[in-house]
């Protein structure tokens, strides 16, 4: 059985895979041919695996597999697939993605937030809205969102139902213990970096939050979400 580890970038995708990791023993591998983010942090930090098969060698096996990916659900995804569908406030998300694109020229950090509100294209991780409600619409079952909010305000809560439905026969490692954010910056401060609801508030220039809120796919996607668009922007 193949899992997806689905999230557009900076949506705590790595942060989930420690979860589970520390909490199952779930050892995940992207659909990438590299995991940048294993290669920065280590392995054994996020439980990385190389792939141990083809994606359908992997779909057919009676063991779940569980592959980390940023692109949009396309034809890779079955509609059988199980999914993670992890969302976070596309705001705060481009506001990270860009700090860590701009991590060794600060100076470059407006342009790479533009650029990466402005992203285009079917193929590949495309803009945030469009990424976001290509794991969300049709709304399935076995696909389950995940809000960022919830998984860092409380992990354990927050994963448990979803592994009981996407892999039930994964049982939790007794006296199980997932690092803070706090443990993880000591680790990297730059990769996890703030870690909260809401950075966009201080980060995004108005400018910026206008172009975001430009996008009728962000609107659309904010709006499944939950969010409100505001009145002035």
């Amino acid at each position: 059985m193949l899992v997806w580890v689905a999230s557009f970038p900076r949506s705590g995708n790595t942060f989930l895979r420690i979860v589970l990791h520390h909490l199952y023993g779930i050892r995940t591998s992207t659909v990438y041919d590299v995991d940048g983010v294993a290669e920065r942090l280590g392995g054994d930090l996020i439980g990385y695996t190389e792939r141990s098969g083809s994606l359908a060698e992997m779909r057919a096996s009676d063991e779940p597999h569980f592959i980390k990916t940023h692109r949009q659900r396309d034809a890779d995804v079955e509609e059988s697939d199980p999914a993670i569908c992890l969302v976070r406030d596309g705001r705060d998300a481009l506001v990270s993605w860009a700090r860590q694109a701009s991590e060794e020229d600060p100076g470059r950090y407006e342009a790479e937030l533009r650029a990466k509100i402005s992203r285009v294209g079917h193929i590949g991780t495309g803009s945030w809205g469009n990424n976001v409600l290509s794991w969300l619409q049709p709304p399935a079952p076995h696909r389950i969102r995940l809000r960022y909010d919830d998984l860092i305000r409380d992990p354990v809560a927050a994963v448990t139902p979803i592994i009981a439905v996407v892999a039930p026969a994964l049982a939790q490692r007794p006296n199980a213990v997932i690092p803070s954010l706090d443990d993880l910056r000591q680790h990297d401060d730059r990769f996890f970096r703030r870690g909260r609801t809401g950075s966009h508030q201080d980060e995004l220039p108005a400018e910026a939050h206008r172009l975001f809120w430009s996008r009728p796919d962000n609107q659309a996607a904010m709006k499944l979400l939950g969010y409100t668009a505001p009145d002035v922007v």
